[in-house]
């Protein structure tokens, strides 16, 4: 068995430096999803206090403004789903090059490939259908046109 000493202490704090940065991306994505409904919450706060009439049409453009509805969550997802299509090319490349160095790395490297390349088919078929999706995006720019 070989001596963990100072290499096993750095490849620990690399490992926890890893998932302090992953926990620091998803409290700062729920941070910022706080300070929008926050933001939502002071606006309607204000047209209430100031005397306005507010009818859905307004409701309709403030909240897809801010959540992303309609054509701009079909852009989104369409967006999200092309570049993690052209990561998955990248995973694969990745698993031949470990596999060149560590053989059996090769088909849990590929298999992490394809998973990331169907996760990319699903949000562009997620782009496509919420495209065609009557609903909470309604008020948007495709109202306007008459469809």
């Amino acid at each position: 068995m070989q001596d963990m000493g100072l290499n096993g202490l750095g490849t620990g704090l690399a490992a926890f430096g890893f998932w302090m940065f992953i926990a620091a991306i998803v409290i700062a994505g729920m941070w910022y999803d706080i300070a929008r409904k926050r933001s939502q919450n002071e606006i309607l706060r204000r047209l209430i206090a100031s005397g306005q009439k507010i009818d859905q049409d307004m409701l309709g453009k403030l909240f897809s403004a801010t959540t992303g509805g309609g054509e701009r969550l079909q852009r989104e997802l369409m967006v999200y789903g092309l570049v993690t299509l052209f990561v998955a090319p990248g995973i694969a490349l990745l698993a031949w090059f470990l596999s060149l160095q560590y053989p059996p790395a090769l088909y849990p490297v590929l298999g992490a490939a394809v998973l990331v390349g169907f996760i990319a088919i699903g949000l562009i078929v997620a782009s496509k259908v919420a495209g065609r999706m009557p609903g909470e995006g309604a008020s948007g720019p495709r109202d306007r046109r008459g469809r």
